[in-house]
């Protein structure tokens, strides 16, 4: 169980390395709030993930290939990411005054959870990549139902073990970077975002 488990970890590491909309967003945050608001998008990008993963062994990812239900879904998370991105974008160009930029980040544990939550669970598809990567590894280690769940829970895993070591690199740096290169940034995920999201729903249709 333990090379199952640490199977698990590394494989999930690697896919980490494929940095999308998801880790720009926490990176956003480490740099404007610091660790600890930043660390609770860890948390409900984690957690979602592990829902995902749980949804995934279940074989829930199979539903989700048929291409009608891929289509809507497919639109729908284009949508909430093109809003999410415009939103960002409001934010970076509007005018904060101070007294109001420490109102937000003392109620920001919450606010970054919840979008961090929205964000990573608007892609419903995600289920449909980790059936394909447990379906591949399932053959590949000739793993059964036991040792399917250790790999999922090891690659759950990564996912705050990554984000994490970032989000404490990142928040060290905070101090270094000027408010108008934060705003900046907003504007630049804001983009990032709308793009990302005109991209997937072309992809769907």
């Amino acid at each position: 169980m333990q090379k199952i488990f640490f199977k698990g970890l590394t494989t999930g590491l690697l896919l980490q390395m494929a940095i999308g909309p998801v880790f720009v967003f926490i990176a956003k945050i480490s740099l404007q709030n610091g660790a600890t608001t930043a660390l609770s998008a860890v948390i409900a990008v984690t957690i979602v993930d592990y829902i995902y993963i749980i949804l995934a062994i279940m074989g829930v990812g199979k539903i989700l290939e048929e291409e009608k239900t891929k289509r809507i879904v497919g639109f729908i998370s284009s949508v909430i990411l093109i809003i999410f991105g415009l939103l960002m974008i409001v934010k970076g160009i509007s005018f904060m005054p101070k007294n109001i930029q420490v109102e937000i980040i003392n109620s920001g544990l919450k606010q970054s959870f919840i979008l961090a939550f929205i964000l990573t669970i608007s892609n419903p598809l995600t289920i449909v990549f980790w059936t394909s990567i447990f379906t591949a590894k399932m053959i590949e280690y000739s793993m059964g139902k036991k040792e399917l769940i250790v790999f999922g829970i090891a690659s759950g895993l990564a996912t705050f073990l990554f984000l994490g070591l970032c989000v404490i690199i990142l928040s060290f740096m905070k101090t270094m970077i000027p408010e108008k290169v934060i705003q900046i940034l907003n504007i630049l995920v804001g983009l990032l975002l709308i793009v990302y999201g005109i991209i997937r729903s072309i992809k769907t249709k």
